[in-house]
């Protein structure tokens, strides 16, 4: 029980053992909860701060990660620039070799050309054959990603093989073709390929040039040989093909661009000894003036047809029906056209060196003085005027004004025909 007294007054209460109980209960609550809160609040700040070192280390490794992700990143992206301009720089460097062998086939044309005309057969590298880059320096990644796998430059040309003095496209199969269509895998396999096929090229084009230089000198020495045996004075030396020599120079001391000129400049020195041996030669009256006509008196001492009596044949005579052509022997300069005694119509031709040529008995002339022929011209018609028994040809061969053999020189053409 508590008693309170207050003066005169006088209270009391009664605690029961239930309350006192609940008393020391709250009272135990209320220093728990205080002790409970104390502690908190003196660990909070070690909570925090192990949370944010914990929050910094994971932060410190995701930073740590990003760099590492950005430099790989920065090393793709080198490699890929790298092999960007690796493969810009190589399909520039191909496409300049490419336009460098292509302007050689625009050369190599004429000089093919002229070596056909001259009886030396070749087939040019054609320029379509050719693999053109569609790819120039400049191009920018995006470009480079587009046009690379589709590439023109990277699909397997068609290579040339020899056939004969030329070369001529190889036949491939349809795999080979459908495999083409698809592209290569590897661009850089694609390039090694490409590169390889121009080197064939390259090579062709200089093997090409070797081959034509040696077949016009071997045609030239020829014509040399055949026109000798012919008894044809002529001044041309041959050229030994199999006397060789000189310093040894390595392949690798000189360039491509040095070799390409210096077989273009041999082959138009071989060409330019043919065409002038072949002049010289042809400067004879070596064609037949009546093709296809018969001899019915050669030259030399005969009975003559008039007369009866023993007589000089100054030339031979040649069965032909009035209005058969006759053409110039060789090239030359009329300087006759006209009626001449018993020689009736007549056409002379100077064909300089001295000799000149003589063409009688003619139904029609169809040249003038002083006009300028080629070989195999028609001149005029055989005919029956003059001193004469019947339609022919008299022709005749002249040297310094004498009268030789025609024969001599028909042979010469008949034995050079081949050649020339």
């Amino acid at each position: 029980m508590i008693v309170i007294a207050q003066g005169d007054r006088i209270r009391h209460f009664t605690v029961r053992p239930w309350a006192v109980a609940l008393g020391a209960s709250l009272l135990l609550a209320v220093a728990a909860g205080y002790l409970i809160a104390t502690g908190y609040l003196i660990m909070r700040d070690d909570l925090i701060n192990a949370a944010v070192l914990r929050q910094a280390r994971v932060q410190h490794a995701y930073e740590d990660r990003i760099a590492s992700l950005r430099a790989q990143v920065d090393r793709i992206t080198s490699h890929r620039l790298l092999d960007q301009q690796f493969m810009e720089s190589k399909i520039a460097e191909l496409a300049t070799r490419q336009s460098a062998l292509a302007e050689r086939s625009g050369t190599l044309a004429p000089l093919l050309e002229r070596a056909r005309g001259r009886g030396i057969g070749a087939q040019a590298v054609p320029a379509d054959a050719l693999p053109v880059p569609a790819l120039r320096p400049g191009a920018d990644q995006a470009a480079l990603e587009t046009i690379v796998p589709a590439n023109p430059l990277l699909a397997p040309a068609t290579r040339p093989v020899r056939a004969g003095l030329g070369y001529a496209p190889a036949t491939r199969s349809a795999a080979s073709t459908k495999a083409d269509r698809l592209g290569p895998a590897d661009p850089l396999t694609a390039l090694s390929s490409v590169t390889s096929t121009l080197d064939e090229i390259e090579t062709a084009q200089l093997e090409q040039l070797g081959v034509l230089a040696r077949a016009a000198h071997s045609k030239r020495n020829a014509i040399i040989a055949a026109a000798r045996e012919s008894g044809l004075p002529i001044r041309s030396e041959t050229t030994p093909l199999d006397a060789v020599g000189g310093p040894f120079v390595p392949i690798g001391d000189i360039s491509a661009d040095e070799s390409f000129e210096t077989g273009i400049e041999a082959l138009q020195t071989a060409l330019d000894a043919l065409e002038r041996t072949k002049s010289e030669v042809t400067a004879f009256p070596i064609a037949h003036p009546a093709p296809g006509q018969r001899i019915t008196s050669g030259f030399g001492p005969r009975r003559d047809p008039i007369l009866g009596r023993s007589a000089f044949h100054a030339g031979m005579d040649f069965r032909a029906p009035t209005g058969t052509p006759i053409r110039a022997p060789a090239s030359g300069k009329i300087v006759r056209a006209g009626r001449n005694g018993g020689y009736g119509k007549m056409v002379e031709i100077d064909h300089g060196n001295g000799l000149k040529t003589r063409f009688a008995h003619l139904s029609r002339i169809q040249v003038r003085v002083g006009e300028e022929v080629s070989a195999g011209q028609r001149i005029g018609a055989s005919g029956n005027t003059g001193r004469s028994t019947g339609p022919h040809l008299h022709y005749e061969v002249r040297k310094d004004g004498q009268a030789v053999n025609p024969m001599r020189y028909l042979k010469a053409g008949t034995r050079l025909g081949s050649h020339l």
